[in-house]
């Protein structure tokens, strides 16, 4: 592995005498950037919180420039996987500019730059341009674009672990090798937390022309460890649910008594949740507040400044402050449920002090029994250091398709030289020439299938071998709808005039929902995704930003609102909202059941869940299959323990009720969490196991991902729904026009329409089409984890086990109680679900 150098770059007078004004010295892995950076290389620094990574980062660049009397033109890019980060560290960049008096220019350029700016930006660029992967695929999409970037000369990507593994990712890295074409005198920076496999980023930062380029990896020391703590409730554990409604009273004292706490929570639905709760509790109106990325842009930015000057308590929030931003006096992290891996844990904690020779503190709070056990195996990786992140991964077809036509719109290219740019993009490195071509073709007219329809021709080939875009109304389009980012059909939510105020608390009287005419004007609160609106009526109530709001009605692409005090409003959910659980730390829960000498860190109620779980039945071993059957309620339930993650559960609870509707069983129906699966049936499906020796070993038998697996999937609405993603991103279909911001409802409606009507055409006539593998690749990839699953069948053949048992067993409690439950939060529920979880667990642990 190349690694960095010894050496140290001594600092300029005007630098050296900055940070002794300071009383710091300048710490070694800055030090060492420097002198890589001076010697032209490329660099990965993989560093903590704290560790000053992007002061490192930007240290060559500022050196360089004040070094250099006669410049023009921009020196230095900088790209942020958020607005936000980017913003933060302009804000961070201009105090030592300011107070070394450096005449160097910053600017941010995002989605909320004006157009005058962006305009102005193309033609008189600052040194430095701090911005987004979405915006850079739009600069390389313009005339001006060798104009432009002819002088970079270093090029900074943050958080990259954060990007490298994605479609993001994949078109940014298309991008890096264009921009390696108009500037060969650039080098990059990665600047990234701990990962896995660092030879993945160090191959991503440079040309992959020879397929062994890495750029110099500079690792710098561990912080201190983190104090970290898993809550032990004075409340009985919940058998299943992630609200940790039994905890709230708990995570209430435990921000009252820091200074500042980010409450990290796995979905927006939960987020609404657990801050409407802490407000419903809040008696001593500690200033909380909640961040999610379906608010409004301003709502969020408000929190951000308010952050910034300490003048909150508490943020529940989601992802979206996940990464490296300094929240200045942040000095607690809970997390609320399970992690789901140990370099998310890790990338949360770091929120916390943000100061590298102080712990940082966090507080695990799990929502479940089982959640318990991960939180457990979560902090025994942070401990350890253990990372969990993304592999490296091939570049997306459907991405490059949409390279392609950018490419185009900067004017005519030469096939054989673009192929030979994308790869040397790391993704695309091992790309054939075959499948550039049908990119190519994809991006010209459609593909072999559609080549007859003119809406689909945006490329003309001209005599000389190049290609040019048809005309210039497909650049205008490309530019409103390039990106990977697909977002859900979304509505603006409209608080109108006329609405209740304020937020209810404990004690105050119940008010009920405005019922007047249906008002227009107000202010817009974000945006939900259209189907949950949908399944609500007038007056119906639910939560968003905080509130609890009512709905008036539907109009154009708005749902209108106001504000109510019901008791049980309903809670949105968000597609994607759902994190998978990682592969280390299922194998680790895996092995903490199985080994009863390590419960004594696990609490007492715990404890002896677990021990009546090897009494009943018997604990799932960690490399093999435990499958318990037994009779309830008039059905015949099989319950198997994969520990593999929601995902891949469900995709073999799809293919094994084939199986077993195959075998006769006749099944009704499955439920998968993160840990087990549920399939119930009309026929006894123990005593058929019991009679037929070898049947569990067939049922679960890898071959279903063969022909079962493409069977389901060509009856499945997920390849068509996947399809769509894919056909908007090769831009095949267009969901922003010129002359509107958005995809109106309507719109959306055709864009389904139209998608799932070109996937029925190109199955029958095409089935090799870029696009159809493209959306195979994701769907296996992601919505149904096929990898996963595949290694997880392969870990249990001929090692599976089954347990007949004459009544559930206490380990089946939790996924039995997902069979028929509501994804609604709110305390009816939670009344609901510990009733049924009483007497389910009643049921367990009787003789």
């Amino acid at each position: 592995m190349k690694r960095g150098l010894i050496q140290k770059e001594p600092l300029p007078p005007r630098f050296a005498a900055w940070f002794a004004a300071r009383g710091w010295s300048p710490r070694a892995h800055q030090q060492h950037l420097l002198a890589l950076a001076q010697q032209q290389e490329n660099a990965l620094l993989i560093a903590p919180t704290g560790a000053g990574k992007t002061l490192a980062g930007f240290l060559p660049s500022l050196v360089d420039l004040e070094q250099k009397r006669n410049r023009d033109g921009l020196h230095t890019l900088y790209i942020s996987p958020l607005k936000a980060l980017a913003v933060d560290v302009e804000r961070n960049l201009q105090m030592p500019i300011a107070e070394m008096g450096l005449k160097i220019t910053v600017e941010t350029r995002t989605g909320d730059t004006s157009t005058a700016k962006r305009l102005r930006q193309r033609r008189q660029p600052p040194d430095m341009l701090l911005t987004t992967p979405e915006q850079l695929t739009l600069l390389l999409a313009t005339a001006d674009a060798e104009h432009l970037f002819a002088d970079v000369r270093r090029v900074i990507f943050d958080e990259l672990h954060a990007i490298a593994p994605s479609k993001r990712g994949d078109l940014l890295s298309l991008g890096l090798a264009r921009l390696r074409t108009l500037a060969p005198m650039m080098r990059t920076t990665g600047l990234s937390a701990t990962v896995r496999a660092p030879e993945d980023l160090q191959r991503w930062l440079v040309s992959q022309q020879d397929a062994n380029a890495l750029a110099t990896l500079i690792t710098a020391p561990p912080g201190a460890p983190a104090d970290l703590r898993i809550l032990d409730s004075d409340n009985a554990l919940p058998w299943a649910g992630h609200s940790a409604a039994h905890a709230l009273r708990e995570i209430y004292a435990a921000i009252e008594a820091a200074t500042m706490t980010l409450v990290f929570v796995n979905t927006r639905a939960q987020a609404e949740y657990v801050f409407q709760e802490l407000w419903r509790i809040n008696e001593k109106s500690l200033p909380i507040a909640l961040h999610h990325g379906s608010l409004d842009a301003g709502q969020r930015r408000k929190v951000e400044a308010a952050m910034v000057q300490n003048r909150l308590k508490a943020v529940v929030c989601t992802s979206t402050l996940d990464l490296g931003i300094d929240w200045g006096a942040v000095d607690l992290v809970i997390n609320v449920g399970a992690p789901k891996g140990a370099s998310r844990l890790a990338q949360r904690i770091g929120r916390a002090n943000h100061r590298l020779d102080e712990p940082s503190r966090a507080l695990l709070v799990p929502a479940n029994r089982f959640e318990v056990l991960e939180c457990h195996a979560a902090v025994e990786a942070a401990r350890a250091g253990t990372q969990d992140t993304a592999a490296a991964r091939a570049g997306a077809l459907d991405v490059l398709c949409q390279h392609l036509l950018g490419m185009a719109c900067v004017g005519p290219f030469d096939p054989q030289r673009l192929y030979e740019e994308v790869i040397t993009a790391a993704p695309y490195a091992g790309l054939s020439r075959k499948d550039f071509d049908a990119a190519l073709n994809f991006a010209a007219h459609g593909g072999y299938a559609l080549k007859a329809y003119e809406r689909f021709a945006k490329l003309k080939p001209m005599p000389d071998g190049r290609w040019r875009i048809a005309n210039g109304r497909v650049a205008q389009a490309y530019r409103m709808n390039c990106g990977t980012i697909v977002e859900a059909d979304m509505l603006r939510v409209r608080l109108v005039p006329g609405s209740e105020g304020g937020r209810r608390k404990s004690g105050q009287p119940l008010k009920t929902a405005y019922t007047g005419p249906l008002r227009r004007g107000g202010r817009i609160l974000g945006e939900i995704e259209d189907y949950f609106i949908e399944t609500l009526r007038p007056k119906d109530t639910f939560l968003f930003g905080g509130e609890i709001l009512a709905l008036q009605g539907i109009a154009g692409d708005e749902a209108l609102v106001v504000r109510s005090h019901a008791e049980t409003p309903k809670i949105p959910s968000y597609a994607g909202g759902k994190f998978p659980l990682s592969t280390y730390l299922a194998k680790r829960v895996r092995e903490l059941l199985s080994t009863p000498e390590e419960w004594n860190q696990l609490p007492p109620q715990v404890v002896e869940w677990l021990a009546l779980q090897k009494h009943v039945s018997r604990l799932p071993p960690p490399e093999a299959l435990l499958v318990e059957t037994f009779a309830r309620g008039g059905h015949f339930h099989l319950v198997a323990y994969p520990f593999e993650g929601r995902l891949a559960h469900q995709t073999l609870g799809m293919l094994l009720t084939r199986r077993m509707e195959r075998a006769g069983l006749q099944p009704l129906g499955f439920v998968a969490n993160d840990y087990a699966l549920c399939v119930w049936s009309r026929a006894d499906v123990g005593a058929w196991c019991e009679d037929n020796k070898y049947a569990l070993n067939a049922l679960f038998a890898k071959d279903m991902l063969g022909d079962d697996l493409e069977e389901w999937l060509h009856e499945s609405a997920l390849m068509k729904r996947t399809f769509r993603n894919c056909a908007i991103i090769a831009g095949l279909i267009e969901r922003n026009f010129p002359g509107k911001q958005k995809a109106g409802r309507q719109e959306s409606r055709r864009v389904t329409i139209s998608t799932d009507l070109i996937y029925d055409v190109l199955r029958r006539h095409e089935p090799d089409h870029v696009l159809l593998r493209a959306a195979r690749a994701d769907a296996a990839t992601g919505l149904l984890d096929l990898e996963r699953l595949g290694l997880m069948l392969a870990r249990v053949r001929h090692k599976i086990i089954h347990q007949p048992l004459t009544h559930i067993s206490p380990l089946a409690v939790p996924i039995m109680l997902e069979i028929g439950r509501e994804r609604v939060y709110g305390e009816a529920q939670d009344a609901l679900l510990a009733e049924a979880a009483a007497d389910l667990a009643a049921e367990a642990m009787a003789p």
